[in-house]
């Protein structure tokens, strides 16, 4: 998953960071309202963690944003404020979620995973195309029960084609996706057939299929 941490406090902010960064998101922080809206209008992510409470405003304002855009970023806030009415503004202007500090990461996790399958997968555990299955708890992917053994960025990169099945996908955006504002340093997108060659000889050795089709000038479509 791509996330955005939201937060102004360093350790909490650096912790959730290190937590997700260690079980295989990419993570990009911002520690105030003008940086994770600039963020937001340039990038997309599967997940924004989000502090209501920053230094220069509300960030009830990241949800106007989406919802007066139309973006689809999943939002859970985080926030030491235990108010009703809190909870019911965020929930009621598009967030997904809502967690109380303090909180234990692992069920920051679980909530989060809940509201990524939920909104990408219709909330199953097992994703299943074609002949393909993941285990999305266990990171695990198939076909017809032969295991495959993927890198983190193959994975990642699976996932979100499959999201996005059908779609003609650019390079540009799966740069974006799995390298996040680290792409803005790099002079070609060359490492995007890289891993799109490893990713389909190894879906293709075992099922005989080729699931990426190139659109010339453009990027690819999985089928």
């Amino acid at each position: 998953m791509k996330l955005l941490i939201v937060e102004d406090e360093p350790g909490l902010r650096e912790s959730i960071e290190k937590y997700f960064t260690e079980e295989g998101s990419i993570c990009e922080t911002s520690n105030t309202l003008e940086s994770a809206l600039q963020k937001i209008a340039i990038y997309e992510y599967d997940c924004i963690i989000l502090d209501i409470g920053l230094p220069d405003g509300e960030g009830f304002a990241i949800l106007d944003y989406l919802k007066l855009h139309n973006k689809q970023d999943c939002v859970l806030i985080i926030s030491a404020r235990n108010s009703l009415d809190d909870k019911i503004k965020g929930l009621n202007i598009g967030a997904d979620d809502y967690i109380t500090k303090p909180f234990h990461l692992a069920e920051l996790k679980a909530r989060l995973l809940a509201i990524f399958r939920r909104k990408a997968f219709g909330s199953t555990n097992v994703l299943n195309y074609k002949e393909i299955s993941i285990d999305l708890l266990g990171r695990n992917v198939s076909i017809d029960e032969k295991n495959i053994v993927l890198t983190r960025k193959e994975y990642e990169m699976l996932l979100y084609f499959i999201a996005n099945k059908g779609k003609v996908i650019s390079k540009n955006a799966i740069a974006e996706h799995l390298w996040g504002d680290e792409m803005d340093m790099l002079d070609s997108f060359d490492f995007i057939y890289t891993h799109i060659k490893n990713l389909r000889k190894k879906l293709s050795d075992i099922s005989g299929k080729d699931y990426f089709a190139s659109v010339y000038g453009v990027g690819y479509k999985f089928v």
